[in-house]
């Protein structure tokens, strides 16, 4: 039965994604893009309580085997990745209800779906990087939908900046096949000891491009450029699942090359480790300080999921198991908060067509709904408890301080907290202005401008999962702590 979940996690939004165009009608559109989504959902539910098993499906070669894993991490990405559109998904029929390309908007949305699902259950490298491919090419035409110059830019900046990653990471996974006993994943590694012996040096700068490689769909520093550049030209449910669930696929890639295949071992105490932690954190206070300064709204989106994202990758680059749970609960608790936030943002444009921030003074009188889901979003995401944002963060900065790292050690916590600050600048003024927008104002948005049930309904999940997974994360944060230790 797990096996045919597996293959129907991947293989449902693929297909449906590749008919979808069969279908002409709109209303009978939308009733099948629900209807796939909640069975892709029920099913990923499924495969939560599934036990750990792996398929073979075929070999391209001897050597390059293409199979699926079902594990902690897999279950992790693939419930945050089919929840996460569900939502998004049921937004985007209100948002996106009398556009014209509705149809082709839920083609690739379909399809990126099961390429990040057969991501999530990648069995190998060779696996995974098929995959990852695939969901660049499947989520780039979402980017581009209203086909203006500035969103067939961004687009191409969003394929350049991908697949020019995933190619500096294939010559490592080249690299890898030969030092490595297989390209499997298995938890603490698989590189040789034996055939890497005398080879340490020329491994780990290929590993450092690799992982540089593979961050650029995370947004890491130097290759975040094109984060900034899709976001304002994409609609807002493309916006959603970029930054809450795509991008995080070059978490997942980096995840699985360290800790799956290289080993955390291999690299600890490492220039490798250093200048990896150096660009994470780099690309935190580079990310919240850009966000401070932009006055359009969905751009300084854009940005803060440069320094949210890099919140997740300084977790992973710790290599001990405290950071590594941080970054874990903050790849589930991210995912929620910026999703809302970009919702938010869609429905200010969407029904009062506001695009900048000095533009939603005065706007909690026309959506307060909204603005109150934004407001939970916001306070989430600068991490002021009982909030989810705090429980990862507190995570996180212990893993700093228990690094034993030189200069890291105060240097993370110190980050964080900048960070925090500058986050709570750029996000907390909105709803104060939202709500107490001061004599100056000369004239007010019209009342009773909400979304229908379909637009609010996905925020308001969202703002309940931002509070209750900080009031309630005891289960979660035990069950990531148990598999954060069995990868050391």
């Amino acid at each position: 039965m797990t096996t045919i979940l597996m293959l129907c996690a991947i293989l449902l939004p693929l297909l449906g994604g590749a008919l979808l165009p069969l279908v002409k009608d709109r209303r009978t559109l939308k009733g099948l893009v629900l209807a796939l989504l909640i069975v892709e959902s029920a099913a990923v539910t499924v495969l939560l309580f599934q036990p750990e098993t792996e398929l073979f499906l075929f070999s391209m070669t001897h050597s390059l085997r293409v199979s699926l894993r079902m594990d902690g991490i897999s279950k992790l990405f693939l419930g945050v990745a089919a929840y996460g559109f569900l939502l998004a998904g049921i937004y985007a029929f209100s948002y996106l209800d009398h556009d014209e390309r509705i149809g082709s908007f839920f083609r690739f949305f379909l399809l990126a779906l099961g390429a990040l699902a057969g991501m999530d259950l990648a069995g190998n490298l060779t696996t995974m990087y098929l995959f990852f491919e695939l969901a660049t090419l499947c989520s780039m035409p979402m980017v581009l939908h209203d086909r203006s110059r500035e969103s067939i830019r961004a687009a191409l900046k969003y394929l350049f900046y991908s697949v020019g990653g995933a190619f500096m990471a294939l010559c490592a996974i080249f690299f890898l096949a030969q030092y490595c006993e297989t390209l499997d994943f298995r938890p603490g590694g698989t590189l040789d000891a034996a055939a890497a012996a005398g080879h340490e040096s020329l491994l780990r700068v290929v590993i450092f491009l690799g992982v540089v490689g593979f961050g650029a769909k995370a947004g890491m520093y130097p290759l975040h450029g094109w984060l900034p550049a899709a976001h304002p030209v994409a609609p807002a449910p493309a916006s959603a699942v970029l930054s809450g669930i795509i991008a995080k696929a070059g978490v997942l890639t980096i995840l699985r090359l360290v800790y799956y295949c290289v080993g955390p071992a291999f690299l600890a105490g490492t220039w490798v480790q250093y200048a990896w932690l150096g660009l994470a954190l780099l690309t935190v206070f580079m990310g919240s300080m850009m966000a401070y300064r932009e006055q359009a709204f969905k751009k300084r989106l854009a940005y803060s999921s440069v320094s949210q994202i890099a919140y997740v990758l300084t977790g992973l680059f710790l290599l001990n198991p405290a950071g590594l749970t941080g970054g874990l609960l903050h790849v589930i608790f991210h995912a929620c908060v910026k999703m809302l936030l970009f919702m938010t943002a869609g429905s200010f444009i969407h029904n009062l067509g506001l695009h900048r921030v000095e533009e939603l003074k005065a706007v909690g009188k026309a959506m307060p709904k909204t603005l109150w889901a934004f407001t939970f979003g916001a306070l989430a995401l600068v991490g002021i408890p009982p909030a989810c944002g705090f429980i990862s963060k507190w995570y996180l900065a212990e893993g700093g301080l228990s690094s034993g790292l030189p200069v890291f050690t105060w240097l993370v916590p110190v980050i964080l907290l900048i960070s925090a600050l500058l986050t709570a600048g750029y996000l907390l003024p909105i709803t104060i202005d939202g709500f107490f927008p001061g004599r100056e104002l000369k004239s007010t948005p019209p009342r009773n401008r909400e979304g229908g049930p379909l637009m609010w309904a996905p925020m308001l999940v969202l703002a309940a999962l931002s509070l209750g997974l900080g009031l309630f994360s005891s289960g979660l944060v035990e069950a990531l702590q148990e598999l954060s230790a069995s990868l050391f």
